[in-house]
This record gives structure tokens, sequence and C-alpha cells, in this order.
């Protein structure tokens, strides 16, 4: 009887060992570096996220955003805590949102933004989590979310203390807000968000409902009123000065405001807790969302259901083998890629209707925030693999986008099109799931909306404006708007056509519409017209069709300015056509050259792991029978220099999880090589095994390592027959067991 209780006593201590995938989530990967993510509190695809507040005022005398481009509210190397923002971007270039800006203080009451942040230490973030303890005031931190609504818990000393709502303040371009106080303990109001990387006016407000759970002995709102000589003028913390409202409990607007709530004898130790429910349709609709997502919830319950909705959705794919950090590292990425787009409409199916001002209402999750030009190229392929619902919810979205609007999205924004980027990435996305076997949403109003974008003349249409010299000549010319040659993005904007129109060539074939697939496909291979074989690139064509003179192909390698290249250059796009690499490889002069032309870009340090154009490089290696090896090479390589379980550990911009979907797909030892293509190039995974669990099956990929120092495949079996190195979306879905065999040299 004894020995029958140790052995449960056994497996029970290891069982409660176990870790879950969000026990290997890391949520600071990625929050220096340029990486852009940050570790706040976010549940999978959820509106709101709230996350720490550190990039404006960490010297007390400087207003940091305009001395540094911050596109994040937070950076793992700044520790001057100013609130918590809610609603966040992650992954993004540009600063936007981030606002409702809500801070907690001990002491005397002190509005002025830039002297009463803190310091902080004891930091620690995990999925739906984040705490610090602020060392100025002795006050613990602590916040979670649900899809729409978030939760803080403030432990205060005893005494005085506060807490407070900065309106004026965020990361947005834009300025303006209102307050109302609707209780002692309720407020509610909006906040003026928009002009999205400072390039149009799509400017959109989000609603707020915010509830303390202490009845205050003093509230109320505030205002800074600046001056100078007399004249309101753009803040500093010396010009001008902060009015209180004491016995005002109406709305109250303006630029910089907010309202505090104060308490005078606090116990040790004492808790208050925060609620707050947003919404972009209307304040009612925010109360909704928080009294129905929230219902009666405390803290530590809802933190708890955070937790058990990420163990879900990221528990879709198992990973056994590998090093820790390998695990964290892959399992962070598939928690970056789960964080946009992002839910948008509210509990009662209400959203914002694109582009037109007026209110919608949906029977299924509308989405936002589609940063498209990054995410066509591999998340929206993760989505549609491991997650097709999600992905269902989306192309239904992006119909509905259109329906509202007339044009499919681009790089939309809580209901607007900011037209960053470049290029037609809808019709990818929506042609590549539709291949794929996704099928539940319009196809034939998809389709008019492709066909739509990719023939309307260009002073009609705002999604390929350039769009006229493209169909009469095949190739956009430079200057074609202006004669500022440094941001001229001709080639980049012809390549991205090239893409989409291959995949609408692709779906036209689907439908049956064969004409229209000819002439998509043909239209699709414009590209050819930029190769110069003496620089073997493509290069910028002028007006008359000659290629600009004073080229050199590597210009654009730091980001500088190039003719014709968007951030870019011209190496990072020549072999951007996974569509057409038979006719890049016959402009090239056959295999031999291309193969050695493609491994000069990594050997010259000339591929960029953090930019979207180069993104599939290392894969198209195994495109070319004895190549294969290549791949496995620098998809190592890649993972290894660039992927770490630290705060640098993403290359750069995560680009709302596009770097993060890639590392997601070369941990597993698959990549969607071709957006619009069934297809997936096989490498090597980091793991031993693999398990995608799929809503009507799953996939299990297994490795045979004779040593840890085994990384080149020595034979593929898939479902116990020998396969190539490129596998059909079909194989995969139909209870796919693949089999590697592994070897330490690459021949």
């Amino acid at each position: 009887m004894k020995r029958v209780l140790y052995i449960a006593m056994f497996f029970f201590a290891m069982a409660s060992q176990a870790q879950e995938p969000a026990d290997l989530v890391n949520p600071f990967i990625g929050t220096t570096n340029f990486g852009t993510t940050n570790p706040g509190a976010v549940t999978p695809n959820g509106m709101m996220s709230v996350v720490p507040f550190n990039v404006m005022g960490s010297d007390l005398n400087v207003f940091d955003k305009d001395n540094r481009w911050w596109s994040a509210p937070y950076e793992y190397n700044n520790k001057f805590f100013t609130g918590y923002a809610h609603v966040a971007l992650s992954g993004v270039g540009c600063p936007e949102a981030s606002s409702l800006l809500v801070m907690p203080t001990a002491g005397e009451l002190d509005v002025n933004y830039f002297s009463y942040g803190s310091e902080y230490t004891d930091e620690t973030a995990s999925p739906g989590y984040y705490s610090n303890r602020l060392t100025k005031y002795g006050i613990k931190t602590e916040v979670t979310a649900t899809t729409r609504t978030s939760c803080e818990r403030y432990t205060f000393p005893a005494g005085k203390g506060n807490i407070i709502l900065n309106l004026g303040q965020g990361l947005t371009n834009e300025c303006g807000a209102m307050v109302r106080r609707v209780s002692s303990t309720e407020i509610e109001g909006f906040k003026l968000l928009g002009t999205f990387c400072y390039t149009t006016q799509a400017v959109f407000p989000i609603y707020f409902v915010m509830r303390v759970s202490k009845v205050p002995q003093h509230s109320g709102a505030w205002k800074f009123q600046p001056l100078l000589n007399g004249v309101e003028a753009e803040w500093t913390p010396d010009d001008g000065t902060y009015k209180l409202y004491e016995n005002y409990h109406k709305e109250i607007a303006g630029d910089n405001i907010g309202y505090r709530f104060c308490y005078d004898n606090l116990a040790e130790n004492e808790q208050i807790s925060v609620q707050i429910g947003v919404s972009f349709v209307s304040i009612e609709n925010a109360r909704e969302n928080l009294d129905f997502e929230q219902n009666g919830k405390d803290f530590n319950e809802i933190h708890a259901q955070a937790v058990e909705i990420w163990n879900k959705e990221l528990g879709r794919i198992r990973v056994k083998g590998g090093t820790k950090d390998q695990q964290t590292i892959f399992y962070t990425a598939l928690y970056h890629a789960l964080i946009h787009p992002c839910t948008i409409s509210d509990v009662n199916g209400e959203y914002p209707k694109m582009e037109n001002g007026e209110i919608g209402k949906c029977d299924y999750t509308r989405y936002s925030v589609f940063s498209l030009w990054d995410t066509y190229r591999n998340l929206h392929q993760l989505l549609t693999l491991a997650y097709p619902e999600k992905q269902t919810d989306m192309l239904r979205t992006m119909v509905g986008m259109y329906e509202d609007w007339g044009w499919l999205p681009r790089w939309e924004l809580f209901g607007r099109e900011t037209f960053t980027m470049e290029g037609d990435p809808a019709a990818i996305v929506i042609a590549d799931s539709w291949i794929k076997g996704l099928r539940d949403f319009n196809i034939e109003t998809a389709y008019e909306a492709m066909l739509k974008s990719a023939t309307t003349e260009g002073s009609k249409n705002p999604i390929r404006p350039d769009i006229d010299p493209y169909l009469k000549d095949g190739y956009i010319p430079l200057w074609y708007f202006s004669n500022d040659l440094s941001g001229d993005n001709s080639v980049s904007h012809a390549l991205e056509y090239c893409s989409a129109d291959y995949a609408i060539s692709q779906l036209a074939d689907s439908l049956g519409d064969k004409t229209r697939a000819k002439e998509f496909l043909k239209r699709s291979q414009s590209y050819r017209r930029y190769f110069c074989k003496e620089h073997g690139t493509l290069r910028p064509l002028t007006k008359e069709g000659k290629f600009l003179g004073d080229f050199d192909p590597a210009t654009g390698k730091n980001f500088e300015n190039v003719p014709g290249f968007h951030e870019a250059s011209a190496w990072c796009y020549t072999f951007a056509v996974p569509h057409d690499i038979n006719g890049l490889t016959k402009l090239m002069g056959g295999k031999t050259r291309f193969i050695k032309s493609l491994q000069n870009v990594f050997d010259s340090e000339l591929y960029d792991p953090a930019n979207e154009p180069d993104i599939v490089y290392a894969y198209l290696f195994s495109r070319f029978n004895g190549e294969e090896w290549r791949t496995q090479k620098e998809v190592k390589k890649i993972l290894d220099k660039n992927y770490k379980n630290a705060p640098d550990g993403i290359p750069g911009n995560d680009d709302t999880g596009t770097m993060s979907a890639w590392a997601v797909f070369s941990m597993l030892g698959i990549y969607p090589d071709c957006p619009g293509e069934p297809y997936y190039t096989i490498t090597t995974p980091v793991f031993d095994n693999v398990e995608l669990v799929l809503p009507n099956g799953k996939i299990t990929i297994e490795c045979k390592r004779p040593s840890p120092d085994c990384h080149y495949i020595d034979e593929i079996k898939v479902n116990s027959r020998k396969s190539g190195y490129r596998i059909s979306h079909n194989q995969l879905l139909n209870n796919a067991k693949i089999e590697l065999k592994l070897k330490k040299e690459p021949k």
C-alpha cells in the first residue's frame, strides 16, 4: 500500500512540474533592438492590452517621444514608468495608440506627468499578466486582461494614495479627449487617436469606461493649461499650470486633461482594483464589454482565465526536444504571432465600418490592425494552417471592409486605411486561404474586389495609384509621381503588384476563369522588365525604359534611401519573386549562376533577416535538386544568430508578428514558400517531435538525430512514403506524419 502511495505521489509531483505552453513564453523577447514588442497583458487577438509605458519623460526634463522615434510604449532598457497604456500595438514601426494612461501614486497628489513618474523593480511578465514595484512610492502594480477589458490591482503603502488617468499623453499623434463622472467610482469618455506614420488624416476615437473598487475621499477632473506669453503653446513641464476641478461633476474636454481618485487613509498593503472597458463604437458598448467580460470576477479569476486561454491557443502546437531556450523562443514567437490582427467588434457584434463613419454589426469576430504588406508572407498562412477559424473571420472582415468602403485594405488600423507601405496584399491573403480550402466567406465579392484594384485606372485607384504604366508598359518608371528619386519606390511597387497578380491568377484558375488566370499570370512576370544582366539584379527604369545610371545594387543595405526600392537594397528584392523562380533562373543564366548569386547574398551579408522582401530567400535553394542543404544551413544560421531568449531576441521590428511567424515555421521545419501556392518547403526542425492539433486532425513531425550535431536531412517520409522537399497543404491536412532522418554532413 505504501509503495502504491509513493508511486502516486511521484506521478502527481511530475504532473505538477509539467510546463504548459504559456509557462514557456518570455514576453520580454523583442522589447529592445527595435523589436517593438511589449510585455503587457493581452489575450489572443484581443482588443485590449495593458502595457507599462516607459518611453516618455524618463529624464524628467526630456520629452522622449520627440527626441527619439518611439513606436512602442515600452523599451526594455528604459526604467521610468509613467503609467499603464491601454490598447497598444505590437511590432509596428510607427507610434500610435497606447493611450488612456493609468498611474498609481502615493502621498500628496501630483498630476504633473513629468514629475509623478517612477523607476521600478521586481518586473515580471507572462501571458496575460505583468507586474512591477514602483520604487518612488512602494506600490506594487499588477495588470491582466480579457479580450476587451483590463483589470488592474495596485497594492499601496499606508497613508495617502492616488489613481490618475492621464488622457493627454500616449504614442498617438492626435490630441483631444473627454471625460465625464458617472458616479463616485466610475468615469467614462473617449480619446482621439490616429494619423499613423504621419501619413494620413485617418483618425478615430477610443471610448472607455473606468471603475475603481473603493470610493475615494476626493476625485475630479484636471487640466493642464499651457501658457507662453499669454498664448497657448505646445506644453512643457514649466510653461503652464494644472487646474484641479473639485466640485465639478460633468464632462470636461481638452488636449491635456485627466481624472484622479484620491484616498486619504489607506491601510498598509491595501489593494485597489481598476477596471477599464474599451470600444471603438461607443461609451455604451465599452460599458457592455466591461460588464459582460468581467461579470463579477476578481483579479485572480480574470488572470487565471487569461492563462487558460493562452494555454489553449498555444497548445495547438506541442514540441518536444531542443533546449529550454529554444522552446521559449518558439512559444514566444507563437505568442507574438497571435496578437495581431486583433478584435475590433464588441460583445454585441458592433464595429466601426471601414472608412465611412457608420456602425456595422456582425455575427462573427471582426478584426483590425491588418499590416498586410508584412503578414501576407507567412502570418496568415500560419493562421490558415493552425487557426483556420480565426483566419476565416479575418477573410470575412476583409471582404466586409470592401463592402463598407469599396476597396480591400492595405494597412488598416481600427477602421481606417493608413496607406502605409505598398502593394495589394489583401488579394494575396484571400487567394492563398481560398486555395488552401478556407471557403466559408463570400468569394464572389472578394474576387470582384481584387479585380477592381487590379484593373481600375490609377487616378481612381487608392490601392494601386501607379497602375497605369504597369498595365501599359509592364513596369513602373522612376519619378512617375515626382522627381524626388530618394523617395521613389517604383520597383518595390511593381514587385508587389506582380505577387498580387500571381495570387489572383491562381484564384481565377480555381474559380474556372481561365482567361483571367492566363492574363494575370502574364502580368505577374512583369518584374522581368527590371532585370539587369550587368549586375544580375533588378534595376530601376526611367520613363524612357532605360536603366537608371550610376547604380549600385548594394545601396540601401543600411536603410539609406535608394531610388526604386523601399527600405532595402536591390539585393533584398531581386529574388523576391517566389512565384516565378524558374523564370528568374533563366534570366540569371541558369541554375549554377542563380545558386551562386543567391548564396552570395548570405555570404556577403546582404540578407536582412528583419526585412520582408527577402524573408523567403533561404528557402529558395530547395527549389533545386541537390541544393536543399543550403536551405537547412542558412535557416539554422538565421535562427541561431537572430532569435534568442533575450530582450533583443528578434532581429528587428516584429511587424505585427511576421518575424515571429517566420521563426515558428522555421523551427517547426516547414515554411510556406510562395504566397498564393498551397505548398511548404521542408527544412530541418529544431525539435525532435512536433504535433500540430488541427480542428479536423493533426500533423506530426518526427526527427531521428543520430547525434546532436546532425543538422542535414538525409531522408524524408510522409505517411511512410519517401517524399521530396516540397509538401502540399492537402498532404498536411490529411493527418500527415512527417519523418526526417538527419545526418552530419550536407552531402
